[in-house]
């Protein structure tokens, strides 16, 4: 399993990589990120090798990166964004363009723009614009430089008229705006207002073909970016780890359908939160937080699971939903135990700033659930249902700090299971009969095998 990324906590900085084969413009940039008090710059690259290597090794929390750079001078800064978040998909990406070209946007964001900003160069030095980008997407958002959604509109609309309803329309289709969405703005269907896009294309197509490839191409990638990431992508794009939501849409799951499935499900919580939270500064309390999310974070997606939600101090995540996996108990253990040491290495660096300690009890249930994609046209939630999730809860209750407590079902599923202590049979709220369970310690011996 890939070691967890340590985090910068001495101002509780948002760590910055810098690429960009001018010298005179990298520097610029530096210079721009230093004048920000909670931004770090961890490190330099001029060219596309450099840039993979250093920036993989150093894992920052966001790589603002130039487009056009050694080897052939052509998307190498692109590229390499989409090379970086594959190896750690919590990334945040700037791009600095010189070119107001929205193809160069469309290949950045095709995949969805979660995490991703793309600015033009010449109007960074312009208020905070740079800094509001790094913020934006270290926090998993994304921001689009208005010229680009201007270069998306403009070449088209000035060789034919659009209608004031044909103009909202493709407002909406540059700003990114999922099909549903749209169909919603517009009081209609997404099946109408696919069919209403296209359409306009095509006009617009039309008007664009005495000469006008060059607006008629764009129009085609930037439709084909759009449907990629229709519908539920935007939104499950920023809850699942990469890929996903492109695999929940191929695989065809509706708003409200339910699948059966057997997962195991882990809830962390942070003992002795609210006696925290009572002396802390809410300022500080909150960075402490957000970096606890982080590495909690990357030990869950490392495995293969998916957080669900944080709310306050807890984390819940799931292993074996959306996407089968084998051996999910496993790997719900495994997540479990670099989750406390993860957290182990964050509290060896707040102890040096005397930062109050954050201890984890976790707890591990594996059994079936209804899992659905819940909400409205405009706001999805991928969400468990059932009494297995309800357990996962109750366990994580009897977790004494750095320890995880397992179902009788999860440790009864691994297949090579660590030394455990049985815990007694005892009620949990919700049941009316006892629960049996087993208790790990944070580094767990593992069993001795019969040749020992």
């Amino acid at each position: 399993m890939p070691e967890a990324r340590d985090v910068d906590l001495q101002s509780s900085t948002i760590s910055v990589f810098v690429a960009d084969d001018n010298l005179i413009v990298r520097e610029g940039v530096r210079a721009l990120i230093a004048l920000e008090d909670d931004f770090s710059v961890v490190g330099t690259a001029s060219d596309y090798d450099e840039l993979v290597a250093k920036a993989s090794e150093l894992a920052p929390q966001v790589v603002v990166t130039d487009i056009r750079m050694p080897p052939t001078f052509h998307q190498e800064g692109i590229e390499a964004a989409h090379e970086i978040r594959k190896r750690h998909p919590g990334t945040g990406i700037v791009v600095l363009s010189q070119f107001d070209d929205p193809e160069y946007a469309i290949s950045l964001l095709g995949e969805g723009s979660a995490g991703y900003a793309y600015l033009l160069k010449d109007r960074v030095a312009e208020g905070d614009q740079l800094a509001r980008a790094v913020r934006a997407v270290a926090s998993g958002g994304s921001v689009l430089d208005p010229a680009i959604v201007d270069a998306m509109v403009h070449p088209v609309t000035g060789k034919g008229e659009l209608t004031s309803t044909e103009e909202e329309l493709l407002r909406l289709v540059a700003e990114g705006r999922p099909i549903k969405a749209i169909a919603a703005a517009h009081g209609t269907t997404p099946s109408a207002a696919a069919s209403a896009v296209e359409k306009l294309f095509l006009r617009m197509a039309e008007d664009a073909s005495s000469g006008g490839q060059n607006s008629l191409r764009r129009l085609r990638s930037l439709y084909e970016a759009i449907v990629n990431r229709e519908e539920q992508g935007e939104t499950l794009s920023r809850l699942l780890p990469g890929g996903v939501a492109q695999m929940l849409r191929e695989q065809g799951c509706n708003l409200g359908e339910t699948r059966q499935m057997v997962v195991s499900v882990l809830m962390s919580d942070i003992r002795g939160y609210s006696t925290i939270a009572e002396k802390a500064d809410p300022s500080v309390l909150a960075r402490q937080l957000n970096v606890h999310r982080a590495e909690m974070n990357k030990a869950i997606i490392a495995v293969g699971g998916t957080v669900m939600q944080f709310v306050g101090d807890a984390v819940m995540a799931v292993f074996g939903a959306p996407v089968p996996m084998d051996d999910h108990a496993g790997k719900a253990v495994e997540a479990a135990l670099a989750m406390h040491a993860a957290q182990r290495k964050v509290n060896e660096l707040w102890r040096d700033e005397g930062l109050p300690f954050f201890e984890l009890g976790i707890g591990i249930t594996t059994g079936p659930v209804a899992a659905a994609l819940l909400g409205s046209e405009e706001h999805l939630e991928y969400t468990l249902v059932g009494d297995t999730v309800n357990l996962s809860q109750r366990l994580q209750q009897w977790a004494e700090p750095g320890e995880t407590v397992l179902s009788e079902t999860t440790y009864a599923a691994l297949a090579d299971p660590p030394l455990a202590e049985a815990l007694p049979p005892a009620l949990v709220k919700g049941r009316g009969t006892p629960v049996s369970a087993w208790r790990l310690s944070a580094a767990p011996v593992t069993t001795p095998t019969s040749a020992d």
